[in-house]
């Protein structure tokens, strides 16, 4: 089955609890959040149903990684003081979102849009499930980017709403810029910029830098660690986008 066919309809099986969980739950109509010791990393092997095959915790963290990504979403989408439903349909076009399961997502968004809980709460547990996982933490922030150009333009509040949640994940400013850099497009961002390199860095220096994202950032390699398959979509534009302005720096120095 399909991760969106178990975010609320199996939601009552999964062990997953904190701000997350709660916000799951009310969205299911299930009380869920319930995890002994509090611990954020802590999943019990048969607490769950399956995703695709996966094993529990495996399957766990991708609904995580998907209830993360709806709940941020819904908060950036009140930070410029206009919420539109092009957020909700951005999951729709850019994360398969099949149409039955459409009014799953969007209760999912309307819930955390309303939640009195900031976004912050958010950012931490799913910074906390992924801590060791850096890789699967910038994928959520490409979703994010993904959801902000959703309605044509990406404003100011957004970028820094953007900002604050890389934070939260242990993004480094340059890290920011690196990724904010990668989903301006390859004729508009700075080829050096998407790759997280400088015009100083040595040709050896840049060629390393891309192998490196390249490796981090393939669509197989992010699915093991946690991405549902769901989200291919996302990094797989961005593998383009890195591939594009490799291109352009190896044109420019007339790299090999």
């Amino acid at each position: 089955m399909s991760i969106w066919g178990k975010i609320i309809g199996g939601a009552a099986g999964f062990a997953l609890h904190g701000p997350l969980g709660a916000l799951l739950g009310a969205a299911a109509g299930h009380a869920i959040d319930k995890m002994r010791g509090g611990r954020t990393d802590e999943l019990p092997g048969d607490a769950m149903a399956t995703v695709d095959g996966t094993d529990p915790r495996a399957a766990t963290k991708q609904v995580a990684f998907t209830i993360a990504v709806i709940a941020l979403g819904a908060k950036m989408a009140k930070v410029d003081g206009l919420v539109t439903r092009d957020e909700v349909d951005a999951f729709k076009q850019v994360f398969r979102v099949p149409d039955a399961e459409m009014e799953n997502v969007g209760r999912v968004f309307d819930q955390a849009r309303h939640s009195p809980l900031g976004f912050e709460a958010y950012a931490r547990q799913i910074a906390a499930m992924f801590r060791r996982q850096r890789t699967v933490l910038e994928e959520l922030l490409d979703g994010l980017f993904h959801i902000a150009k959703a309605d044509g333009r990406v404003t100011d509040d957004e970028i820094a709403y953007l900002k604050d949640v890389a934070g939260i994940f242990g993004f480094s400013e340059t890290d920011f810029g690196r990724i904010r850099a990668s989903h301006l497009g390859p004729d508009a961002a700075d080829p050096y910029n998407v790759l997280g390199v400088t015009r100083e860095t040595t040709d050896i220096a840049i060629k390393a830098a891309y192998r490196k994202l390249v490796r981090e950032n393939h669509p197989d390699r992010l699915i093991a660690k946690g991405v549902p398959k769901e989200f291919v979509d996302v990094a797989t534009e961005k593998l383009a986008a890195i591939n594009a302005a490799y291109d352009k720096v190896a044109k420019e120095r007339n790299l090999r």
